[in-house]
């Protein structure tokens, strides 16, 4: 995909209101770290108090997936994680905009040389994620130091799609972006010795997925890290991201390769998948996207897990 670039047509009048929205959120952004971290939680207490549809999935996850906290536990838990995602609204506007500089003095990594020592082997890597609240500044920091290639998913308005793919791609200067659903591009890519990030921790339907335990619950669990794997014949390196509590930056780790991986079957895969997401949720539960609907697919027969839309 081509580098993002501007256009006489993103000046339209129509795009005034979300130019000056962004405007603001520069100059905001502009603040001493320790503010914004403050102001994020703010700004998750009011989605919380407005957001009540996401409010629900968010809780309904934390009672299935944690049935053994006290309720007050998990409310708790719930009011942090708003936080947390309030937070990653200002951590994407920095990642965007702040100095490379003074954005690299927030990153504390851990297991580059994993990253450093397939690319000199020229192998190509699946640089494994889960979709924690910090993903944005994560792949932002962990770009600065290693180019990695994104999925990506064109945004429906066209100055804000520009504006998330300058911002992105300023971290990672021969770096590409593929559409999701471009899997001859992204095996391509991995052939090549590039390495991509990518996350199976959602729940994309039944299509092109098998149902395995999370968190001991059935769930539909996408097997193309698998065909990823053998087809590009890639590693597959774990990647976690964390905020830290003392407000010194982010621990990020390229953990080792998977060994053994593809295994024995998609299924077994899968499985060893879930159990991994599953560890690294239990470490910082509350940074997780918790607002999305992970067990919206169910096997034939089951009922449903959330409540209808509106009810």
């Amino acid at each position: 995909m081509d580098r993002p670039r501007f256009r006489a047509y993103f000046l339209h009048p129509r795009f005034w209101p979300l130019w000056l929205g962004i405007g603001l959120l520069w100059l905001v952004a502009q603040l001493p770290y320790p503010a914004l971290l403050r102001m994020g939680r703010v700004l998750g207490a009011l989605m919380y108090s407005l957001a009540v549809s996401r409010r629900q999935i968010a809780a309904r996850n934390l009672e299935l997936c944690f049935p053994e906290l006290p309720k007050a536990e998990r409310k708790r838990l719930l009011k942090e994680n708003f936080a947390s995602t309030g937070i990653a609204f200002f951590e994407m506007a920095i990642s965007w905009w702040w100095p490379k500089k003074r954005l690299r003095k927030l990153a504390h990594i851990e297991g580059l040389e994993h990253l450093k020592r397939a690319q000199a082997e020229e192998q190509g890597v699946i640089l494994m994620a889960v979709h924690f609240t910090t993903l944005e500044i994560g792949a932002a920091l962990l770009g600065q130091q290693h180019t990695i290639d994104g999925m990506y998913r064109e945004h429906d308005n066209p100055v804000f799609d520009y504006l998330q793919r300058n911002g992105r791609e300023r971290h990672n200067l021969d770096a590409t972006a593929v559409e999701r659903e471009d899997v001859r591009g992204m095996l391509k890519l991995l052939r090549a010795g590039r390495a991509i990030w990518y996350a199976p921790d959602q729940d994309y339907g039944r299509k092109q997925s098998l149902f395995v335990p999370l968190f001991g619950i059935q769930a539909a669990t996408v097997t193309a890290t698998t065909k990823f794997a053998r087809l590009g014949r890639a590693l597959v390196l774990p990647f976690t991201q964390m905020r830290l509590a003392d407000g010194s930056g982010y621990r990020l780790v390229v953990h080792p390769p998977l060994e053994d991986f593809p295994g024995e079957s998609e299924e077994a895969d899968c499985l060893r998948i879930n159990q991994w997401v599953e560890s690294v949720i239990r470490e910082c539960p509350e940074q997780y996207l918790w607002a999305h609907r992970r067990f919206k697919t169910r096997p034939e027969g089951e009922p449903k897990l959330y409540r209808k839309r509106g009810a």
